[in-house]
């Protein structure tokens, strides 16, 4: 029985992964009255007094809500709230199972940009913090603009700027086995979705020198017009030699690839037209744009790829439990780009101890990661401005 199959079987005798367990016991008249009426209105008007309050005497500052429309649901695609539901209980799942933070699945039935965000905005007095999962480009660029603006929380689309901070940390430790510097190297983007233009942007303020970006229309190109707003704003910001052709043309010369894009669309020799030592990171599931053993064969000199039973895998899993633990210790009011770079170098600092060609991220299952994470985040939260304890 394959994983697909064996998943399937625990799904149906789990019947969801999630359940609410009481921190309150009421187990006679007393608790009751402790937990519920009459008791319970002190502490409601201690909040309606300090609405501050609201993070001490309740589950709040503990509490995210996963927020999804079902439109971009892993390799899946526009599948509904209801298909998409399974992911944000595995994600709320891993929030609880690696930092200790309540989450909930909120799966949204619109596609309309304003119905989510009003929604969101709606219900987020309830929540710590907002986590947007598997909305589609280019609307997930302007829902989180949005709710960033009318949120006093945290919001954070993990499928943007998770994946981005991983795979920033994996470039830094990258870079350092083969002795590059970071301001020197061209880096190819396959793939100008979400997480690709969120990956462009972290990689530039990293300090890359530059980034050539490629989508199904070929190599993006600053100055044109695309039907995609997000594509011609990604333009603007990279291909400093206006370079312009195919995949394989970007690539010829480049120092670092990353796909988030398709199957089986990289060649070994697109992989041998490289600058020495490259480094490969084809990161599209379940299978990549070109598998490990092809990439080393062609010459890559470091490789991370998405798979969970191969080396360097860059996961999220590594990033968002940490980054939302210390931006709730912190309580802070956003999630910046400062404390997405802070949880790079902290990530990247985990792996320094074993650093070579196989061991450029730390494992998922390391017990230092969330706090080395936390740390780093609430430390740039309060540097920041943004902590508000």
């Amino acid at each position: 029985m394959d994983i697909y199959e064996r998943s399937l079987e625990k799904h149906y005798e789990w019947a969801g992964k999630l359940e609410t367990r009481l921190r309150a016991p009421i187990e006679s008249l007393d608790d009751l009255a402790l937990c519920y009426t009459p008791g319970v209105s002190r502490a409601c008007t201690e909040i309606a007094a300090d609405k501050t309050k609201v993070y001490e005497l309740t589950r709040r500052h503990n509490t995210v809500a996963v927020v999804t429309d079902g439109t971009a649901v892993l390799g899946l695609g526009d599948i509904g709230p209801e298909a998409a539901m399974p992911v944000m209980e595995g994600k709320c799942a891993l929030f609880k199972a690696f930092a200790d933070i309540d989450a909930t699945p909120v799966c949204l039935d619109t596609k309309d940009p304003d119905r989510i965000v009003d929604t969101v905005v709606a219900i987020a007095k309830s929540y710590g913090g907002i986590n947007l999962e598997d909305i589609s480009a280019p609307r997930c660029f302007e829902i989180e603009r949005r709710l960033k603006e009318r949120c006093d929380i945290p919001v954070f689309h993990d499928d943007q700027h998770g994946t981005a901070i991983v795979a920033g940390a994996a470039l830094i430790n990258a870079l350092r086995v083969v002795g590059k510097k970071i301001s020197d190297v061209r880096v190819v983007v396959n793939g100008a979705g979400s997480a690709g233009i969120a990956i462009t942007k972290f990689f530039l303020g990293l300090g890359v020198g530059d980034v050539v970006c490629v989508d199904r229309c070929g190599i993006l190109v600053g100055g044109e017009e695309y039907s995609n707003p997000a594509h011609t704003e990604i333009a603007s910001l990279t291909n400093k030699t206006k370079l312009r052709g195919t995949l394989a043309d970007a690539m010829r010369g480049a120092d670092v690839f990353l796909g988030v894009s398709a199957p089986r669309i990289v060649s070994q020799e697109m992989i041998k037209s490289m600058a020495n030592s490259p480094i490969v990171f084809p990161l599209a599931n379940p299978v990549p744009e070109i598998t490990r053993a092809e990439a080393i064969e062609a010459g890559a000199a470091v490789v991370g790829t998405g798979a969970s039973n191969q080396p360097n895998q860059i996961n999220n899993v590594l990033i968002f439990p940490g980054m939302f633990r210390g931006a709730l210790d912190s309580r802070a009011s956003d999630i910046n780009g400062d404390m997405c770079r802070a949880a790079a170098a902290a990530l990247a600092e985990l792996a320094t101890d074993k650093l070579c060609a196989d061991h450029i991220l730390p494992s998922p299952l390391d017990e230092r990661v969330v706090g080395a994470v936390s740390r780093a985040v609430a430390a740039a939260a309060k540097k920041s401005g943004v902590a508000r304890k």
